[in-house]
């Protein structure tokens, strides 16, 4: 396959998560939009070679996030914007997702970085640790992290609050605690 086959098909199968993937990181349009099409002209730029599909989405997100943390260190000498904006470009589809993914983005980066590859793109960890170069256990840390901290955002059910069988909320009858 040349390699204006090979970036047209990488554009339309993983240009999406390429592109979420810098907003999430980002959270802003502009500048995932920069990394997005640094991105594909780096693949452009790669030797000939044969891709696994999974592999060269795995190089495509690592790209990405090495771009992203390039445009971070740039950040600090510009104007970033606010999270609104980047609320209008995203919108879920359902109002309940949308207040999750909010509070996702209020996350610090590499907590919703992890987040969003492993909830909104669907990696295990141990595809998340190869992507992002740490350990699993880092990755499944972080996660949990996450889940604590949208927890708080949220107004979650404090761990305190034992469900029971009597008050009808407790999934699995029989086997309360």
């Amino acid at each position: 396959m040349d390699q204006e086959t090979l970036l047209r098909n990488a554009m339309r199968q993983h240009g999406d998560a390429v592109y979420r993937l810098a907003l999430c990181r980002l959270q802003n349009p502009a500048d995932a939009e920069d990394v997005y099409q640094d991105v594909f002209l780096r693949l452009l730029r790669e030797p000939e070679q044969e891709w696994e599909p999974e592999h060269l989405k795995a190089w495509l997100l690592r790209t990405a996030l090495h771009r992203c943390a390039d445009v971070g260190r740039l950040r600090l000498r510009r104007t970033v914007v606010s999270l609104e904006t980047v609320a209008e470009v995203a919108q879920p589809d359902q109002e309940e997702a949308s207040e999750l993914w909010d509070a996702v983005a209020r996350l610090p980066e590499k907590l919703r970085t992890a987040v969003h590859l492993y909830f909104g793109e669907g990696y295990r960890t141990e595809e998340i640790a190869f992507i992002l170069s740490v350990p699993a256990a880092t990755v499944r840390t972080r996660l949990r992290r996450a889940k604590m901290k949208l927890k708080d955002l949220l107004g979650g059910i404090q761990d305190e609050e034992q469900l029971s069988e009597d008050d009808g909320g407790y999934p699995y009858p029989g086997r309360a605690q």
